[in-house]
């Protein structure tokens, strides 16, 4: 097929592109390449995809409708997978316009687009951020999210809402996933496990908020992608036991979905830093601090749904998934080693 994938610069991007590519489907990829963390890592990504003849590379910011448009006009996807946007729940507080640009104009950018030219199936990027101040757990795709605690979770909720509307008034086949907290190789440098993991390298302390009382339903990023192409090729379809009168907020009489997309085995923050010190071979020195404004303190997916309709079954347990992250990090960075990770001491 030809599918459109947006963010393939980006970490989940990226990956998923690479499979689908390897799967033999013709892939347009679309990024802004930005400098909201090192483009250098970006592009190497991105060399990735070019390794194979059926990529084809756009740069453009999502923002801007004309470049949107005539990508939708000239390469006429059949499916669509939208992975860009500006992420990051602190960054949010700081610079508030980007996340309306990107994730809210972008968003009906790629809305129109497929409205426009008959996309089979739009899948797009939410997260598990839209649970806001919401305490029970597991979080499930049935619960009310009305109450986000960052404007990256509120313009999330807003793209679940305009992809209803799409979905309602053009019955244009529409997935939403709400990711929780992926790792791996690739990785975001802007993430946990990154920052930790290059401060011990360096002999610096690593942060660690709310006093350590974290725990996140950290998901190996090849489970990420095996949930996400499984979604793309299953194409909804109006769900006739929807009520009106007791709406479930995960499905429609239109034809879209909402998935939570996790490992649904939430870890502590304080055993993930002792897996990586032990993958390592470093004691961290650590730093305490508050719970951050608009951070959470507990996430736990609930993937019944996912499971149900497509098969999903995270499979990489975090000591692995650490292990692998470890020795692609020292490979990228030219950390010298004398041998890689043994994810069996990492388990241990």
């Amino acid at each position: 097929m030809r599918i459109l994938v947006t963010g393939t610069a980006g970490f989940i991007g990226s990956a998923v592109a690479l499979r689908l590519l390897a799967r033999g489907d013709e892939v347009l990829g679309v990024d802004n390449v930005n400098d909201y963390y090192d483009v250098r890592l970006k592009e190497a990504r991105l060399a990735r995809n070019h390794q194979y003849s059926n990529f084809r590379e756009l740069r453009a910011d999502i923002a801007d409708a004309e470049a949107m448009q005539r990508a939708f006009a000239e390469f006429q996807p059949q499916r669509v997978v939208h992975l860009a946007a500006q992420a990051g729940v602190r960054y949010s507080i700081e610079n508030p316009r980007a996340y309306v640009d990107a994730n809210v104009v972008g968003f009906l950018n790629i809305l129109e687009g497929c409205r426009h030219h008959r996309v089979e199936h739009l899948v797009y990027a939410s997260t598990s951020s839209v649970y806001g101040a919401n305490t029970r757990m597991p979080f499930s795709v049935r619960d009310n999210v009305d109450h986000p605690v960052s404007l990256y979770a509120a313009t999330k909720k807003a793209d679940e809402l305009m992809a209803h509307c799409y979905s309602w008034l053009y019955r244009m086949p529409v997935t939403g996933l709400r990711f929780f907290t992926v790792y791996g190789p690739w990785g975001r440098p802007d993430m946990a496990l990154f920052l930790f993991t290059r401060n011990m390298l360096e002999g610096k302390p690593i942060q660690i908020f709310n006093h350590g009382q974290h725990s996140r339903d950290f998901t190996y990023i090849d489970d990420i992608v095996e949930g996400v192409l499984r979604t793309l090729d299953n194409v909804p379809q109006a769900d006739a036991e929807w009520r009106s009168d007791d709406p479930d907020p995960s499905s429609s009489s239109a034809p879209y979905r909402i998935y939570n997309i996790g490992s649904n085995r939430p870890v502590s923050l304080m055993y993930f830093v002792e897996v990586l010190e032990r993958c390592l071979g470093i004691q961290a020195e650590k730093e305490f601090l508050p719970l951050q404004p608009g951070d959470v303190g507990k996430t736990y997916a609930d993937v019944t749904e996912l499971r149900r309709d497509v098969g999903y079954q995270p499979v990489t347990r975090v000591e692995d998934g650490v292990a692998r992250f470890v020795d692609w990090y020292k490979s990228f960075y030219g950390v010298s080693d004398e041998q890689p990770s043994d994810e069996y001491a990492c388990s241990r």
